[in-house]
């Protein structure tokens, strides 16, 4: 019996009561309630406060109402006991056969276990990375790289239409600066002021001579057009494929030079101008944040005639709603803070309300360590810790693990050695083993001929009553919080509740491999039992439920380490 099972138990004995005339509640029976692991044994299975919340609305105290719906659930199929605990906590035991069909229900579900309709019906857009296409990915895209497409997945787990886009910020100086600097390198030319240094720049020089020969021999503006856009459709090229590497992948990309030449921006500007939301001063343009919450009012056209970047992003904004999507998930860097107010006020100021329409999530900096120092960056100055490097040294599972495994909003440093080692000290490692060691089991149980049952118990098939151990019981349990643990991590935008439960049923996993009474195989000549074929039940349902919760995170299932 899953939580959201014990829920509608539970709504369906309240709705029970309130037929008989046993009990009232003026607002009607609540369509779910929430039931929780307890956290202290021999608490029973499960928990619930439903008759504290409900009390007040039905006239009554919670102890009186708990005793009655415990009387009710005491009838239901698959409860095995309630109590009543302290103010009004009602403490639910389930049958062994109930609770044991949770295997059976996860190896039927496979792949799909976990998912739900919770955001079902809704268009989310995730916005994530959003770099200059000017060298690249480096170090403070990592995160981003790891956290945007983790959201996006489990969004889309709990059933939401998600698109996953990259912002490219290919309209400003910084082309001109990138050209100019490729075309330095080419001719054996001094970095140019503002312009970019290192390899990666020669190497940039050496692509676009080999896919365009003779374009250095042009001249003037006609050389740096050219070269800009060669190098840029060379660069862009790299960051996609270096995405792709690291498991990160988008559905849009998205060009802020291609909003300006769709004429979106002055459309942008009149229709803030239509709203009374932009005056003068000054020579430039402005937009009124400051109604809606900003601090200070934006600046959409400077006094010398040139956009400001805020003009983009508004019209940006206004092409993903125009696009369908309902909701937009904004991942930025730490030195964005300042963003939030802004965009949501942006988004006021063209009519909508930010808190249904907008997401604004700031991200913390990341610090690596190697040899106890930390590893430094700079685009320019050349000395570039990029993507490649770190998933080369560190590798493509344990970086991603390790950076979603942390709330956004948290600091983080992490140890080179410490996220490589193979120790169960490593959380990747000890996730990725648990997930190995039920390969095994399957395996070994497969060269004995031992196969899934099927049917039900009465036909030799699958007996669910059979995984009575106390550590049957808690692995099952564990598996049967999945789904509620991906619905709470979509809502919440926050995966690292998945590597987290990843880690905790992982854990619950391995003591129950080291009980002896809940053996999987047999032992020596016996032959093989219905509770060995339950069990193999239940290590294919924690195999599947731990390759699910990796993938969300874009991390590998190993069958053998």
């Amino acid at each position: 019996m899953t939580p959201a099972q014990l829920s509608a138990t539970i709504v369906d004995a309240l709705s029970a009561l309130v037929a008989h005339g046993d009990l009232a509640l003026p607002d009607g029976v609540p369509s779910e309630v929430t039931v929780e692991r307890p956290r202290q044994k021999g608490h029973g299975d499960y928990a619930t406060n439903v008759a504290l919340q409900l009390a007040k609305r039905a006239g009554t105290n919670p102890r009186a109402l708990g005793e009655l719906l415990a009387a009710r659930l005491r009838e239901a199929d698959g409860i095995a006991a309630v109590e009543l605990a302290g103010p009004g906590f009602l403490n639910i035991s389930v049958e062994a056969g109930a609770q044991g069909q949770v295997a059976a229900e996860v190896v039927a579900a496979g792949a799909s276990y976990g998912r739900t309709e919770t955001l079902g019906g809704q268009r989310i857009n995730v916005e994530f990375i959003s770099a200059n296409p000017t060298g690249p990915l480096h170090l403070g895209h990592t995160r981003w790289a790891v956290l945007g497409d983790a959201i996006g997945r489990v969004l889309s787990a709990a059933g939401a239409d998600v698109t996953r886009e990259f912002y490219i910020n290919d309209r400003g100086v910084q082309m001109n600066h990138f050209a100019d600097s490729i075309i330095a390198a080419a001719l054996g030319r001094p970095k140019p002021e503002n312009g970019y240094a290192g390899e990666y720049i020669e190497d940039l020089a050496k692509a676009v001579e080999a896919a365009s020969p003779g374009i250095f021999q042009l001249e003037g503006e006609e050389r740096r057009s050219a070269v800009r856009a060669k190098g840029y459709e060379i660069q862009l090229k790299e960051q996609q494929e270096t995405l792709d590497r690291f498991n990160t992948h988008f559905d849009v990309w998205f060009s802020e030079l291609s909003l300006h030449d769709s004429g979106s921006v002055p459309e942008t500007l009149q229709r803030l101008t239509d709203l009374g939301h932009v005056y003068e001063e000054g020579g430039a343009l402005w937009m009124r944040t400051t109604d809606f919450g900003d601090d200070k009012d934006r600046v959409l056209i400077k006094s010398d005639g040139e956009l400001t970047y805020f003009a983009s992003d508004t019209a940006y904004y206004l092409n993903k709603r125009a696009r369908g999507f309902e909701h937009c998930i904004y991942l930025l860097g730490a030195d964005h803070h300042g963003y939030v107010n802004r965009l949501r006020a942006m988004a006021a100021c063209v009519g909508d309300d930010p808190d249904q329409t907008l997401d604004v999530m700031i991200g913390q900096l990341v610090k690596i360590l190697q040899g106890g120092e930390e590893l430094k960056l700079s685009k320019r100055a050349g000395t570039i810790v990029t993507l490649n490097d770190l998933a080369e040294e560190i590798g493509v599972d344990a970086l991603r693990y390790s950076l979603a495994r942390y709330p956004a909003d948290s600091p983080l440093t992490l140890d080179v050695v410490e996220i490589t080692k193979a120790s169960n000290d490593n959380p990747v490692y000890y996730v990725q083993y648990a997930h190995a060691r039920t390969c095994r089991m399957i395996a070994n149980a497969t060269d004995l001929g031992m196969a899934l049952p099927e049917g039900a118990a009465s036909d030799g098939g699958f007996d669910p009553s059979l995984l009575d151990h106390e550590r049957d019981g808690e692995l099952l349990r564990a598996l049967a919080e999945y789904p509620r643990v991906v619905a709470s991590a979509a809502e919440l935008r926050e995966p690292h509740r998945v590597a987290r439960y990843l880690e905790d049923t992982a854990s619950v996993f391995n003591k129950w491999y080291d009980t002896k009474e809940c053996r999987m195989l047999p032992q020596g000549d016996e032959p093989v039992s219905a509770a060995n074929l339950a069990r193999l039940v239940l290590v294919v349902a924690t195999q599947t439920v731990i390759a699910n919760g990796l993938g969300l995170l874009g991390v590998s299932a190993p069958e053998r380490m």
